[in-house]
């Protein structure tokens, strides 16, 4: 196929009639590289889960763990860049001189990742005029640890990688005061966020517990997809 046949091929299969497809990008590679509706997170499940199966139930040790606590879980975290923050005891709520056995110890573990949309085969004329859906969508474990297990912060930021476009933030509360051992969702959809993005910067965290034993907030299905489709607000 020639250069513009794969333009044509793009522009036709995408929908973006009318959108700037300008000659001088690399079309054969643009449709390569399936820019819209994949995911564009590396390495979404590291814990290997899938949000269409329970989470498992926590393994209750036999016996109090030996040895230093524990605050990362187990998987395979390639492809995210991790933290760890180890929080102070909480003592609130205990009344003066009760003799203190053992106390939760929490920790948050951060994964993080940015995303190149240049490099993933958008261009700069769609992002900056058309403006696509930016689709964000995450999954994590209702462990129960606490009122706060979970925290999400994307940002689209500029070529420079440091100015902030358009953001969202969630901390959803937890209710705790009814057993319930699920995935829950947090989404959002990104339009009309204006011209310059060029980076997607995805983090979240999940709180950890050790107690006589180590109980992590595990999560699947990160995912960040752009949409060849615009709402009125652009």
């Amino acid at each position: 196929m020639s250069a513009s046949e794969w333009k044509k091929r793009c522009e036709d299969e995408w929908g973006l009639a009318g959108t700037a497809m300008p000659d001088s990008l690399d079309w054969k590679s643009a449709y390569e590289a399936k820019p819209f509706g994949r995911n564009l997170l590396k390495n979404p499940a590291p814990h290997g889960l899938s949000k269409d199966t329970p989470p498992p139930e926590p393994e209750i040790p036999d016996a109090p763990v030996r040895g230093p606590p524990r605050f990362q879980p187990e998987g395979d975290f390639s492809g995210w860049a991790t933290n760890i923050e180890v929080l102070p005891y909480d003592t609130s709520g205990i009344p003066e001189g009760v003799v203190i056995c053992a106390l939760p110890e929490y920790s948050w573990f951060s994964l993080e990742q940015t995303v190149d949309l240049k490099a993933e085969g958008l261009w700069e004329e769609l992002l900056d005029d058309f403006q696509p859906e930016i689709v964000i969508q995450d999954w994590y474990e209702e462990s129960q640890l606490h009122q706060s297990i979970y925290q999400l912060h994307v940002k689209l930021l500029g070529a420079d990688k440091s100015s902030v476009i358009a953001e969202h933030s969630v901390n959803p509360p937890e209710d705790i005061s009814t057993y319930s051992h699920t995935w829950k969702e947090v989404s959002h959809v990104f339009s009309g966020y204006g011209p310059g993005v060029r980076y997607i910067h995805f983090l979240h965290r999940l709180k950890n517990q050790f107690l006589m034993g180590f109980y992590p907030t595990m999560f699947t299905g990160s995912s960040v997809m752009v949409k060849p489709n615009k709402t009125s607000s652009n």
